[in-house]
């Protein structure tokens, strides 16, 4: 196979990463890479450059990588700073690395886009023997597939590379007709403890209204912004997405966007930006301008599950970690990363090291799913 490397989304035609992306999901659009990439989120300084990988199999194209070479490991959410110290302590490389990654956005997902009728099977034998050469051509030391999506793991784990077990939590809708129907649910205990929060808002005289991308105007897209960059001003950052990409989401996938805002007396005071393809709802950025109790659970997660009840979405991913989502119905499931290294002198500890964090994550996911709130049925 030929392999061709683009170190930026315009140089492909986006027919052609369509011909690959059918899969609906809103982080492997062209558009959302095009955002990034265009708002300055990405490229320059940042540590983020794009290298994305097109195999081409007798001149047709047969998969597409979306990538991009590292050099530090923030926005990823695989966290491998410990193996990154542990070659910087012996003198060897680790940065520049390639990750098959959607940055800042920690929702598993297809990475591998591929033709129709061209099977991942018959791809991953050929990327597990060209990773050394392209890293050797290119001049990076490890590759890490990320948040791969499920039905990707048999094929996956047949490889040589390290995998990694981690945990995050979910909501599904069992068809539910409203919130009351989800809790009616779970036990009692935790069926009141969720109304006496909802109540506690409501309380407080604090509303919420859901604005489609398409009718998102410019000073609800400036409140957001203020709201999300306060979430990392408080805590001494900077934040990781600047306010041009969230003008270009709206202008170029607009029927992909929710923001929800929350107001009290007529004033917006937090904002909360979800994402939707046809069957899941995706919450991925929040900020608030005041420290209300409960607003996060209400605006990142109640208002989340009513959104899918009243429009028969089948699954809601409120974001990474967070164990409290458990007493709100959320259900521990496992996300599978996939890993390579160029130092071998390495591969016994890490493998070691995967191991030991995989029975970890299995028996924290064994614990969690006892502490689930829902009632026991016959």
């Amino acid at each position: 196979m030929q392999l061709i490397a683009h170190n930026s989304i315009d140089s492909i035609i986006q027919c052609d990463w369509d011909f690959h992306e059918h899969t609906n999901t809103p982080f492997t659009r062209y558009e959302f890479h095009q955002c990034l990439e265009h708002s300055g989120c990405i490229g320059g300084d940042t540590g983020w450059q794009p290298m994305h990988l097109e195999f081409v199999d007798l001149g047709k194209p047969v998969a597409l990588i979306p990538g991009y070479i590292k050099r530090h490991s923030w926005g990823e959410y695989v966290f491998d700073f410990a193996w990154a110290e542990a070659h910087q302590r012996y003198h060897r490389p680790y940065y520049p690395k390639l990750i098959a990654a959607v940055p800042f956005t920690p929702c598993a997902g297809p990475r591998i886009l591929l033709a129709p009728d061209v099977e991942l099977g018959k791809i991953l034998p050929e990327l597990e023997t060209q990773i050394p050469y392209i890293a050797e051509a290119y001049g990076f030391h490890s590759w890490h597939w990320l948040f791969a999506h499920a039905p990707d793991w048999p094929s996956a784990n047949n490889s040589n590379w390290h995998r990694r077990l981690g945990c995050q939590y979910h909501w599904y809708n069992d068809d539910y007709q409203d919130f009351a129907g989800f809790l009616d649910k779970l036990t009692s205990r935790k069926r009141k403890n969720l109304r006496k929060e909802r109540q506690q808002i409501r309380q407080q005289g604090i509303g919420f209204n859901w604005i489609a991308g398409t009718d998102i105007n410019q000073q609800q897209l400036h409140e957001f912004y203020a709201c999300y960059a306060n979430t990392y001003h408080v805590r001494g950052r900077q934040p990781y997405l600047n306010d041009q990409f969230f003008q270009l989401l709206c202008q170029t996938m607009p029927e992909n966007i929710l923001l929800m805002q929350a107001v009290k007396e007529e004033q917006a005071i937090a904002y909360a930006w979800y994402f939707k393809d046809d069957h899941n709802l995706y919450g991925r950025y929040w900020g608030s301008l005041e420290e209300i109790p409960c607003l996060h659970f209400e605006a990142c997660y109640y208002q989340g599950i009513d959104y899918c009840i009243a429009n028969q979405l089948a699954h809601f991913d409120a974001g990474a970690q967070g164990e409290h989502k458990l007493a709100r119905g959320f259900i521990p499931q496992p996300t599978h990363s996939y890993h390579w290294l160029q130092e071998k002198g390495f591969d016994t500890a890490i493998e070691q090291f995967c191991q030991q964090e995989a029975k970890q994550v299995t028996e924290y996911m064994d614990w969690a799913a006892t502490q689930l709130p829902f009632r026991a049925t016959m």
